[in-house]
């Protein structure tokens, strides 16, 4: 194949260009990722070999994402996957985008499985909507002694985890079950940890368009008050817990004590409230009261 010509510095050059006078938040690193993405280049490589000319099926698969982009698709569901605690996965149309304030989930669940795998455990874990299967997979690379199960609705999302758990050598400890909320779910766990869908149902159409033309919006659509998920899974939550277990939730930015006291009503204890990154609530840790 003949080189068009225009080198990666030259494309990236056009991308940043164009994400910036469409608007787009941050063009210089969408430029990057993207461009970076489609050539399988390092952040190394896209300075050494900066001058490089492309062929010319490159720079057409190129030009075709950066319109998708500036269609709002997101870099990285232009790209396929996305890396969350170091795991390359897999995204689909059922899966939401992992995001990494989510991953101070794991951050935060982390001490507490290691200090019961200390004791000889072998670790059980239920991720409830496990879309992508970002939160088991992460926690299962951290934990060689664990097992785990991700449950979904979407049959989508289920087939999308169980290759990301093959992709990143964890099959074997992995299993992805269709139920809803607890419905086919048997046994008792150490962790049970979520992500669920907690945007109220009328503000859902109001978020950035990234989100809402290309995240499934059953991975969004927490009911009236976006509570529906946290009232499931604090419900029934316990008969599916062992006594020494924990449950690990992300929240909305403004849904700690609302989520707290679903939480205390069904029988539970906080043990821990984390911020993000933004300095916003985002992750609520129960236990059972004894």
């Amino acid at each position: 194949m003949t080189a068009s010509g225009r080198t990666v510095s030259a494309v990236l050059s056009e991308a940043r260009r164009r994400f910036t006078e469409a608007g787009i938040a941050d063009p210089a690193t969408d430029a990057r990722l993207l461009v970076a993405g489609l050539l399988g280049l390092s952040a190394t490589e896209m300075l050494t070999r900066a001058n490089e000319a492309l062929a010319g099926d490159k720079i057409a698969v190129i030009d075709a994402a950066i319109e998708r982009r500036l269609q709002h698709e997101p870099v990285h569901r232009i790209l396929g996957e996305r890396e969350f605690y170091g795991l390359p996965l897999l995204l689909s149309a059922g899966t939401l985008e992992p995001r990494p304030d989510t991953e101070i989930l794991v951050d935060v669940m982390l001490p507490y499985l290691r200090s019961l795998a200390s004791s000889g455990a072998d670790l059980h874990i239920l991720d409830i909507g496990t879309g992508t299967g970002a939160i088991c997979l992460a926690l299962l690379s951290e934990l060689p002694q664990a097992k785990g199960i991700g449950s979904d609705i979407s049959s989508d999302a289920l087939a999308t985890a169980k290759a990301n758990a093959a992709r990143n050598g964890l099959q074997g400890r992995f299993e992805a079950l269709r139920s809803i909320w607890f419905e086919n779910i048997e046994g008792r766990f150490h962790a049970i940890v979520s992500n669920p869908p907690y945007i109220a149902s009328k503000v859902v159409h109001d978020l950035a368009p990234e989100v809402t033309k290309f995240d499934p919006v059953a991975a969004l659509d927490g009911g009236p008050d976006g509570l529906d998920a946290y009232r499931a899974i604090a419900k029934d939550a316990a008969r599916f817990l062992r006594p020494d277990g924990i449950v690990g939730l992300e929240i909305g930015y403004d849904q700690r004590d609302d989520v707290t006291a679903v939480f205390e009503a069904a029988g539970f204890q906080r043990l821990a409230s984390v911020k993000d990154y933004g300095q916003n609530d985002r992750v609520l840790l129960f236990a059972l009261n004894v």
